[in-house]
């Protein structure tokens, strides 16, 4: 159950309460007893992370981890395949066309 913070727009009286969610907001402060209490907006309580640091892989099961990690694995084979392919590939390109022949030509005689 959360606590709420209240505050009376009468006499300004701040005060916290206990309560649960599904409770209706109090109206009459404990103070001066007016009917002018609301519910005030609270900062929430901070956040404070402690240690070297949270991943998105911190708190996987283990069959999601394997998973990955196959993943991974997969991922990297066919990308050294692909290069292995490629430089296949340009290997035969350049031994299979053929070399350009020279031609020679005579030098014509001027009459």
């Amino acid at each position: 159950m959360p606590t709420y913070d209240y505050e009376c727009d009468a006499c300004h009286h701040k005060w916290e309460l206990f309560q649960s969610i599904k409770a209706d907001p109090i109206k009459a402060c404990p103070a001066c007893k007016k009917k002018k209490a609301r519910r005030v907006i609270g900062p929430g309580a901070g956040i404070i992370f402690k240690g070297s640091g949270f991943y998105q892989t911190d708190y996987r099961s283990s069959s999601y981890q394997k998973a990955a990690e196959a993943d991974q694995k997969a991922q990297s084979s066919a990308s050294s395949d692909s290069t292995k392919s490629e430089s296949k590939s340009e290997t035969k390109s350049e031994s299979s066309t053929p070399a350009k022949s020279e031609t020679k030509s005579s030098p014509k005689k001027k009459s």
